[in-house]
C-alpha cells in the first residue's frame, strides 16, 4: 500500500485589534525578523504589512493591519482601507486584545467587523494579569463563542506562541505556497528604510508630531562600500519643521543616527544617510500627497 503523502497547508492569516494591542509586535515575533515598526504610541503602523513565514509542510502569509479606528483624515479611511481588504481575504482571523483592555469592548468591536474566517482570540499581554484575574478573562472570552480558540500570549516576551502557531496552522486550508521560500515580505527595502526612520520620530517625539510626519526615501542608491540613501520627512507646518530639525540640527541629527544604526542592520552593510525636512500643509487630506508617499 503506498504510504500517505503528508498534505501542505497554506493561507492568508490577518492581525486585526484595537491600536497599540500589539499586533506588530506579535507580528515580528512569529516571523523571528523585525518587519513592522513598534511604538509605546497608536497608531504607528499605517500600513497593511504582509510578512511570510515558511517551514516545511507549511506557509503563513501574515498580515499587519493598522489599529480600527474611527477615521478623521483621508489617511485614517485609507488605512481603515487596509483593514477592509484585509478582512476579505483572510483564512484566518487573529482578533488580538490587550488583556487590560475593557472585554466586552474589545468583543463588540470584533462583532462589527462581520467576519466570515475561521477566528481565533488571542488575548496578549497576559503577564500583566494575575492568575485569577486571566482565568476569569478567558472565561468570558469563551463565553463570547465566536472564536475557533481562546489562546493567551504575550507577545513581547514570546510566551504561548508555539500553542498559537499550532492553532493557526491546524485552521490552513491544503493548499501550495504562494511565495518562494526565501521570500519574507511583498514589501520593498525602500518601504522598510522610511519606516526605520519614522519609528525614530514616534520614539524620539511627543504628542502630535509623529502622526503629521510623513517619511520619503528620495535616493536609494548601492554603492561598493556603502549604501547611499537620502530620505525627506515631510510635516505639515514650518512650527513642526523647526522641532524636527531641533536647535542647530541636533534633533534630525539624532534621528539620523538612530535609523543609520537600525537600517545598516537590516541590510547588513553600512549606511549613509542624508535627512531633509520638508513642508505640506494639510498632507494627510491630500490624495497627490497620500499617493506619492506611498499611503494610498
Amino acid at each position: 500500500m503506498a504510504e500517505k503523502q503528508h498534505t501542505h497547508r497554506a493561507g492568508f492569516v490577518n492581525i486585526f485589534g484595537k491600536p497599540n494591542a500589539g499586533k506588530s509586535t506579535l507580528l515580528n515575533a512569529l516571523l523571528g525578523e523585525k518587519l513592522a515598526i513598534v511604538s509605546p504610541k497608536v497608531q504607528t503602523t499605517r500600513h497593511r504589512i504582509t510578512g511570510i513565514l515558511t517551514e516545511p509542510g507549511y506557509q503563513v502569509v501574515f498580515s499587519d493591519t493598522p489599529g480600527i479606528i474611527d477615521p478623521k483624515y483621508k489617511l485614517h479611511e485609507k488605512m481603515m482601507g487596509a483593514v477592509r481588504s484585509a478582512l476579505e481575504d483572510a483564512d484566518v482571523a487573529l482578533l488580538l486584545m490587550d488583556a487590560r483592555d475593557n472585554t466586552e469592548e474589545c468583543l463588540a468591536l470584533f462583532d462589527s467587523l462581520k467576519l466570515k474566517a475561521n477566528a481565533l482570540l488571542v488575548v496578549n499581554k497576559m503577564d500583566t494579569l494575575e492568575k485569577p484575574a486571566l482565568e476569569e478573562l478567558l472565561e468570558r472570552c469563551k463565553a463570547w463563542g465566536k472564536a475557533k480558540a481562546i489562546v493567551p500570549v504575550s507577545a513581547l516576551q514570546k510566551k504561548g506562541l508555539n500553542v498559537l502557531m499550532q492553532q493557526i496552522i491546524a485552521l490552513l486550508p491544503e493548499s501550495e505556497p504562494f511565495y518562494p521560500e526565501d521570500t519574507l515580505t511583498d514589501r520593498s527595502t525602500r518601504f522598510f528604510v522610511a519606516e526605520l526612520i519614522r519609528e525614530q520620530i514616534f520614539h524620539l517625539f511627543e504628542e502630535e508630531i509623529p502622526y503629521h510626519t510623513a517619511v520619503v526615501v528620495t535616493q536609494f542608491q548601492e554603492k561598493h562600500t556603502l549604501t547611499k540613501i537620502s530620505a525627506d520627512i515631510v510635516v505639515t507646518r514650518e512650527t513642526q519643521k523647526g522641532i524636527i530639525l531641533g536647535e542647530r540640527g541636533k534633533s534630525i541629527r539624532e534621528i539620523g543616527s538612530r535609523a543609520r544604526q537600525d537600517i545598516e542592520k537590516f541590510l547588513d552593510r553600512k549606511v549613509f544617510l542624508e535627512l531633509h525636512v520638508k513642508v505640506r500643509d494639510k498632507w494627510r487630506d491630500n490624495d497627490t500627497y497620500l499617493r506619492e508617499y506611498g499611503l494610498i
